[in-house]
């Protein structure tokens, strides 16, 4: 996640806490970190921990929109909302994960589309699962991706498709020295 985005996203998470009175323990329970973890995202540090998953659980438990978090804006639409090619609101989970959301304007929405660049990594970078609630699915427009749930290793080529149990520990990752293009659809 970009340095500059980190910390707006981290401003809006304190904010968010001071408001309503949440404690540090509390926020951290919710994400499944530790506190000191938790203190990380708010000030812009920890973008490990900083994922869309975590800002879900928290947007779920405070009934605000996960476009509030990200982007400091309300949704607005919904009856439909329309993003044009390469429009979407982007962000940066992770240095190896792009995100560009798809629904960033329709409010109340059940499911959050986003289109997902995966920059490839050497082998030996060290891997991080992330778990979030519900489900998960993602299907791959462009490159080769491997994702691993729990222990499963699984292969999907352009045009594959995957939906999965996202509670499951995960992770994704670009084969063949190559970039993968999906579109993953939390739920």
């Amino acid at each position: 996640m970009k340095e500059e985005t980190s910390l707006e996203i981290g401003c809006r998470l304190k904010g968010l806490r001071d408001a309503l009175d949440i404690s540090v323990e509390d926020m951290a329970q919710l994400c499944e970190i530790t506190p000191e973890e938790y203190l990380h995202m708010e000030e812009g540090t920890g973008s490990g921990y900083l994922h869309v998953s975590n800002l879900q659980k928290i947007a779920r438990k405070y009934g605000i929109s996960v476009d509030e978090l990200l982007f400091g804006e309300e949704p607005h639409m919904n009856s439909y909302f329309i993003t044009r090619k390469g429009k979407g609101q982007v962000v940066e989970r992770r240095k190896e994960y792009k995100y560009q959301s798809l629904a960033s304007g329709f409010s109340g929405r059940k499911a959050d589309p986003f289109i997902v660049v995966i920059d490839p990594k050497p082998e030996d970078h060290p891997v991080s699962m992330s778990s979030h609630a519900n489900q998960e699915f993602d299907m791959v427009m462009e490159g080769c991706l491997e994702i691993t749930i729990g222990t499963k290793v699984l292969t999907l080529n352009e045009g594959d498709s995957i939906y999965f149990d996202s509670t499951q520990s995960h992770h994704l990752r670009a084969l063949d020295n190559k970039p993968v293009t999906m579109l993953a659809i939390i739920f």
